[in-house]
């Protein structure tokens, strides 16, 4: 018989346990694979963005939940909090552009191995390789959880942390969204967010593989309808598009796929020059560098993979004099710099998504300490609910304050 009994150990699942322990609370933490913090060990390219400094007001505009659901939750932890608790158990912080905190040793399995010793030190049980199959209800309570080996576990309160769909190598497969339909709880659709696409144009993805641009704005068109927009930084892969940009509009693009809308994308590679502006600039290296080929001049204006897709899409030979360009060619290659257009055919799924879009109905879940309306000695934290955001921190943040949130709440109940 444990207090409380907490079904996965991720970034949710270890740090609720070791608020809880601290305080002399019985842990026990159902954790499916044979690893803690698997996915935390990846989070942010392998150097955990672990919260982002942002003021309330626009941190929340980063979510695309309700945000009156989300206040309690930072208002009772929020950034500074949670870089406290990091500093506190030996993980150093740095703030970088976007008001964004990493870990300062950019690894991040050193935050996973502070939490896993915190862990040792407040004799938190753990039981590795534990499949939840099933919860026992007697009424509107939860009496025990069942293995998939039959072994049966009671508590007298429990915490549903198993995370979401995304990543489901790191042990993500979306289990707690079962286990929460099968109390009675309502999900909400879930999908792949914070997600690279796959282009039709594939040819182009080939040249363009590995390129990184910067500083360039992002349109989203649907069935010719401009929808979204985006200014900042993308990359090319050999199948498709990736980078901050892509994956902050991701969510909503992910759900015009799914209406099986047509979706075309525009990047403007000199957003802040006008096509006046841009023309002339291009007339004055015209003039400037008159015996050198369209190749050559256009080195100053774009990378070298961008070059090759230019001049094909134009039809202009790369040896071609810049004497004797046309002004319908100058047109084109003005129109490509301002309008680099490619179509969007599917998202790259669950196994590359960064979070899940849906999750357990937040209409069904107190929002002042994330307990079930349903099961009255039933929790929540993380991702299972539906609750996602855009990169920079935030989801991380979300898992630390919801967290502290049902801690507070447990610790006030015995």
């Amino acid at each position: 018989m444990y207090d409380i009994i907490i079904i996965g150990g991720g970034a949710s699942g270890m740090f609720v346990s070791n608020f809880l322990a601290e305080k002399g609370k019985k842990i026990l933490i159902l954790e499916k694979t044979k690893i803690l913090g698997r996915k935390l060990s990846i989070t942010g390219k392998g150097r955990c963005n672990l919260t982002n400094l942002n003021e309330k007001e626009e941190f929340l505009n980063h979510f695309h939940t309700d945000k009156e659901f989300l206040k309690t939750a930072f208002e009772k932890f929020f950034s500074q909090n949670t870089i406290d608790f990091f500093e506190k158990i030996g993980v150093k912080t740095v703030s970088e552009r976007g008001k964004r905190v990493f870990l300062k040793s950019n690894n991040a399995k050193e935050i996973v191995f502070a939490l896993k010793n915190l862990l040792k030190k407040n004799k938190v049980e753990i039981i590795y390789k534990a499949n939840v199959k099933k919860f026992i209800k007697k009424e509107n309570e939860i009496i025990a959880v069942k293995l998939e080996n039959k072994k049966i576990f009671r508590a007298k309160y429990f915490v549903l942390a198993t995370g979401g769909s995304s990543y489901p190598r790191t042990g993500s497969t979306g289990d707690g969204y079962k286990l929460a339909k099968a109390l009675g709880h309502k999900i909400i659709p879930i999908r792949p967010s914070l997600v690279p696409f796959e282009i039709k144009e594939q040819r182009k993805m080939e040249v363009l593989n590995g390129l990184i641009l910067k500083n360039v704005n992002l349109k989203i068109f649907v069935n010719d309808k401009k929808e979204l927009e985006k200014f900042g930084e993308m990359q090319f892969y050999k199948w498709g598009i990736s980078g901050a940009i892509v994956l902050n509009l991701s969510r909503k693009i992910v759900d015009f796929l799914k209406e099986k809308k047509k979706i075309k994308i525009s990047i403007d590679l000199k957003p802040a020059l006008s096509d006046e502006k841009l023309t002339n600039r291009l007339m004055r290296e015209f003039k400037k560098f008159p015996n050198l080929s369209i190749e050559k001049i256009l080195r100053k204006l774009m990378p070298q993979k961008l070059i090759k897709v230019c001049l094909q899409e134009t039809k202009i030979l790369f040896s071609k004099n810049v004497k004797i360009i046309s002004n319908n060619e100058k047109i084109k290659i003005v129109k490509f710099l301002k309008n680099f257009s490619l179509e969007i055919i599917k998202d790259r799924g669950f196994s590359e998504a960064i979070i899940t879009a849906g999750g357990v109905s937040t209409k069904e879940i107190y929002k002042k300490n994330l307990q079930s309306k349903i099961l009255k000695n039933l929790f929540f934290t993380g991702e299972v609910i539906d609750v996602d955001a855009d990169t920079g921190g935030y989801n991380l943040q979300w898992a630390f304050s919801s967290s502290y949130l049902v801690a507070e709440k447990l610790m006030r109940n015995f």
